[in-house]
């Protein structure tokens, strides 16, 4: 805590090298003004000039009336001339009323020798006051004003463009290899999260509370001889919230949150990303204890030396400054890097090594209790009607992330508001799910008959293989409504959450993804192109049974692929296999799709009628729910699937 105190007094009298909003308000010494505010200044200054400016000239402009000696004679004639000041050639004529004149005389001649000469008797002078005055120059200087105003302006105008010309590239120049990272103030409420923010992910929660500890005591660790671990790397599926886990931690320990994403130090100038990582960690550890968090770190954090990227090597260079950063902290350095990535295969070995990322938090996909947490999150502040189940929308959303289901509590929203509804119904929750999965209706889009009945038996061929086949998962909804790029769909959810795959169960999907292509073969003796997607995803699963999964009678425990994600070189290539096993690769999925397709085929003769009351069912009421499709079923004698409870 005494550290932490002295590092602030310290950031205080640094508030130059480091501009962090809630350390320093205005930093001293660096242009903070916009485009647009220097403007403001300068048309600020321009008319303040012009405004004295044309003071100035119109005070010069208000002269005294200019008069011939002939007037000025006749003028002391007859005793209306009180005062006459002589400055060279110029006379200033002051008459008894306070009227004021100028005349010129010949520069040669006295005042009194000119009047003379003019018929004026040194009686009628006598009653003027004459004053002699000596021409000093200011008179000179005063009429030049209007000339020297107009260019002092102009290149006052000229020097003021030119500083901010100047001054702009400067700052744009010095701040070109400085870091961009988003600063979060641990005191700012609006934007701080805790765990109590974030639901699910329990075992990720109790492996990061370590550094919450490290962050808020780090010297009961020092004491008892324990190093702070550098940094924390966030692994998993896109939505399922690293970088709110990482906001959660900074807000437990109450310490500043560096954010920013690794395409961020990356530019097309060689060094700029190395000098951006330098400026980072320098503010960090000014403001430390505190976190940095590195978004989508596989974007400078890939495998070196591969020829990934092209032939610029500025993102390996921000790869190696982030090491020697990571390397040069002090022990009693309280600062922790964090990071996030979905593509964890693809990273240097040396940003994984102990020292470096010393924690490997893995952030799985929600089950089923977790999920009902998220949304009680997300419902907080959405006024829900009494039908509402939230356990039940948990049951028919397995595989969604955190952020699906984000979108999905703000679908149901958007649908209750566009009705002028109050409050959220549980007709809203379900239909948000199916937007979410596959996309909004297209009620544009209008069936013929003859493409309607064709889909019925499409979508009810799905339904019917997955409902007698004992390894397939239920049928919940089935329906012909045009969503997204489909023109209908099955809906299938598992009885139980489970995270593996067995072989019967691979290939009875393989059999229920191929019942729309059987049934429009059985009824029209033709297929179109509405199973092209069915095919692609049961084609390629039948190839993960071969090459990734050792599924195949043939080959047996087998691997012939590393896996999804790796690169084309380096580690983690794919093994290297002769155009001969290719072959029997290709010739043993080729076998798994045809005994699907037979499995398929003979579950839909069999069950002929059972195809024809679903499809005719659906032909007139477009969608099927769970009761009522298993009503069809249950009249058909065939057996429902329940979850077995031991």
């Amino acid at each position: 805590m005494k550290e932490r105190k002295q590092s602030k007094k310290q950031l205080k009298k640094k508030k130059v090298e480091l501009p962090i909003p809630f350390l320093s308000k205005k930093p001293k010494g660096k242009n903070t003004q916009t485009p647009l505010g220097n403007m403001v200044n300068m048309l600020i200054v321009f008319l303040v000039i012009a405004s004295l400016y044309g003071l100035l000239v119109g005070n010069t402009n208000t002269k005294p009336e200019q008069v011939t000696m002939s007037t000025l004679v006749a003028s002391i004639k007859a005793n209306e001339v009180e005062k006459v000041v002589v400055s060279g050639e110029e006379l200033q004529i002051t008459k008894k009323g306070g009227v004021k004149q100028v005349a010129k005389k010949e520069i040669e001649s006295s005042l009194s020798q000119t009047l003379s000469n003019y018929g004026v008797t040194p009686a009628e002078l006598s009653q003027t006051i004459i004053e002699v005055k000596r021409d000093t120059g200011p008179l000179f200087w005063l009429n030049l004003i209007p000339i020297i105003i107009p260019i002092l302006f102009i290149g006052f105008f000229i020097w003021w463009i030119s500083r901010q010309a100047k001054s702009g590239g400067a700052a744009q120049a010095f701040s070109f290899g400085q870091s961009k990272a988003r600063i979060i103030d641990p005191n700012d409420a609006s934007q701080k999260v805790t765990f109590a923010d974030v639901a699910g992910n329990k075992e990720a929660k109790i492996e990061l509370l370590e550094i919450v500890d490290f962050l808020k005591n780090p010297q009961k660790f020092l004491d008892i001889g324990a190093k702070i671990p550098k940094g924390a790397l966030l692994f998993g599926s896109p939505g399922t919230g690293k970088t709110l886990m990482a906001r959660a931690v900074a807000g437990e320990a109450g310490v500043p949150f560096f954010h920013l994403s690794g395409s961020e130090f990356v530019e097309m100038f060689v060094g700029v990303g190395a000098s951006r990582v330098r400026d980072l960690f320098a503010m960090a550890k000014k403001a430390a204890p505190a976190i940095i968090f590195i978004d989508e770190i596989d974007a400078v954090g890939r495998v070196r030396g591969v020829g990934v990227g092209g032939g610029n090597d500025e993102r390996e260079q921000t790869l190696n400054q982030i090491l020697v950063e990571m390397d040069g902290f002090e022990p009693s350095t309280s600062v922790i890097v964090m990071a996030a990535t979905n593509r964890a295969d693809v990273l240097d070995p040396a940003l994984l090594r102990p020292g470096r990322f010393d924690r490997r938090v893995t952030l799985d996909l929600p089950d089923r209790s977790d999920r009902e947490a998220i949304m009680n999150v997300h419902a907080k502040k959405k006024p829900f009607a009494s039908d509402v189940n939230i356990t039940t929308i948990a049951e028919r959303t397995p595989g969604f992330s955190g952020a699906d289901l984000e979108s999905l509590m703000n679908e149901g929203a958007i649908l209750a508001a566009r009705k002028d509804r109050k409050e959220i119904t549980q007709d809203d929750l379900l239909r948000s799910i199916e937007k979410v999965m596959l996309g909004p209706e297209r009620l544009s889009h209008i069936m013929s008959k003859e493409e309607k009945r064709l889909t019925a038996y499409h979508e009810g061929g799905h339904a019917l293989v997955a409902s007698v086949l004992e390894h397939s998962d239920p049928v919940h909804k089935i329906s012909i409504i045009a969503r997204g790029r489909t023109g209908g769909y099955t809906l299938k959810l598992p009885l139980d959450e489970r995270r593996l795959q067995s072989k019967k169960a691979f290939l009875d999907d393989i059999a229920v993804s191929l019942g729309g292509y059987v049934a429009e073969e059985m009824i029209m003796g033709d297929v179109t192109t509405g199973p092209s997607n069915d095919l692609q995803v049961s084609s390629a699963m039948a190839r993960e049974m071969v090459t990734r999964y050792g599924m195949s009678d043939k080959f047996g425990p087998i691997a012939f692929e590393a896996g999804k994600g790796r690169t084309m070189f380096g580690e983690g290539v794919s093994a290297e296999i002769s155009g001969d096993l290719a072959k029997q690769i290709d010739e043993e999925v080729a076998r798994i799709m045809r005994e699907g397709y037979e499995k398929t085929k003979k579950v839909l003769s069999e069950y002929r009628v059972v195809l024809d009351a679903i499809a005719e069912k659906l032909v007139e009421v477009e969608t099927l729910e769970q009761p009522e499709y298993e009503q069809i079923l249950i009249a058909h004698n065939i057996p429902l699937k329940k979850k077995v409870i031991i």
